[in-house]
């Protein structure tokens, strides 16, 4: 049929254009939040590219889903705008005829959004931190780099080398602040070289004095050395304390249902659920008038969906805290949601208005008066 491989074709040259935009708008945001956490020490500089794609990915269901509904909103209001849904009411074609055509181009991008925030979404954020963890907990000396004062693992120690041979696991300039059991020591030397006693490393200095004080005390103590040697930690990534509630599969989710589990759950279905019920809106309130702005009605979109995502973010908080069950929220909220954006397009659909029935009624109240 020619109104639906038209209204098809338009969204979807729509939907890619938005796509392509969204995309580049948040990649850009997170490159520079990326390098940021870098500069920090939270990842390796030269994994930013490789976070930057695993972070992209986690917004997916967020990008599609809005690409979705600006898609449906802008092409809709086009017609109106251009005068061709005129044309198209004229031929008997109603609002509620664009769903079919609506649901035809969607439903794979809906399926997409639902894998995406289901599946793909857990694994990326879990990529995510592991190779933040491996990073923030790697050995001591894998932290130092020449010219940068690095912390240690577990910030007791801070290292300085003013040139480092890595092929020789030497260095030359070392200086060493470390706080333990009461007593600050800053330790500097003019080599220093990694060596292998047994299962341990060790930091062996070469020339070089220390400094000892008790903290809070006045008891200086200045020793100074041929040779040195200091015990240094090796990786210490092992399994963390707390595994982050947005990198645990929806499966494992699913066979733990405890309140936190059931709000993370009823976020991630929440895309799906609000990219068909943001759909149904669009179709509803994308009426245009051409006489008036053209950016109005897109605003108002936008406001709309920004809402509908706060709801989400908001339901998983109440739903963990116990303040509404997991069932109870879907249904009120995406429920309700589908509710009255249908009744607002049978409104729309059959053209009713109370000024409209309030006219009806006068009119039957004179006929029956007469």
């Amino acid at each position: 049929m020619l109104f639906h491989s038209s209204i098809r074709k338009e969204l979807a040259r729509s939907f890619g254009a938005t796509l392509i935009v969204l995309v580049t708008v948040v990649m850009t945001m997170t490159l520079i939040r990326t390098l940021g956490q870098a500069s920090r020490g939270s990842f390796n500089p030269s994994d930013v590219m490789l976070v930057m794609g695993y972070n992209v990915l986690a917004f997916l269901p967020n990008i599609m889903t809005m690409g979705l509904f600006v898609a449906t909103v802008g092409t809709l209001s086009r017609l109106y705008r251009d005068s061709e849904m005129v044309i198209w009411f004229s031929s008997g074609v109603g609002l509620s005829d664009l769903l079919a055509p609506l649901l035809r181009f969607a439903w794979p991008i809906l399926l997409a959004v639902a894998t995406l925030a289901l599946l793909v979404l857990p694994w990326s954020n879990k990529q995510v931190e592991d190779m933040r963890a491996h990073y923030e907990n790697r050995g001591d000396l894998d932290r130092v780099q020449p010219g940068q004062f690095q912390e240690s693992a577990g910030g007791t120690r801070v290292f300085f080398v003013e040139k480092s041979l890595l092929s020789e696991h030497s260095a030359s300039n070392v200086f060493i602040a470390t706080t333990e059991q009461g007593k600050e020591t800053v330790t500097s030397a003019r080599t220093g070289r990694v060596e292998l006693i047994g299962d341990e490393r060790f930091l062996v200095l070469g020339n070089g004095q220390r400094l000892e004080n008790s903290i809070g005390k006045s008891d200086f103590k200045l020793s100074e050395f041929e040779s040195y040697s200091i015990q240094v930690t090796q990786d210490q990534l092992g399994s963390q304390a707390e595994i982050p509630l947005n990198t645990v599969s929806t499966l494992e989710l699913i066979r733990n249902p405890t309140p936190h589990h059931l709000g993370e759950i009823a976020w991630r279905m929440g895309f799906a659920l609000a990219a068909l019920n943001l759909m149904i809106i669009a179709v509803a309130t994308s009426r245009v008038n051409p006489r008036l702005g053209r950016s109005g009605n897109l605003v108002v979109s936008l406001l709309l969906f920004q809402v509908y995502l706060n709801l989400l973010n908001l339901g998983q908080a109440w739903i963990s805290t116990n303040k509404i069950g997991f069932l109870p929220f879907m249904v009120l909220l995406h429920g309700g949601v589908l509710a009255v954006s249908m009744l607002g397009l049978a409104l729309r659909h059959h053209n009713w208005s109370l000024r409209r029935l309030l006219a009806a009624r006068a009119v039957a109240r004179d006929k029956v008066a007469a």
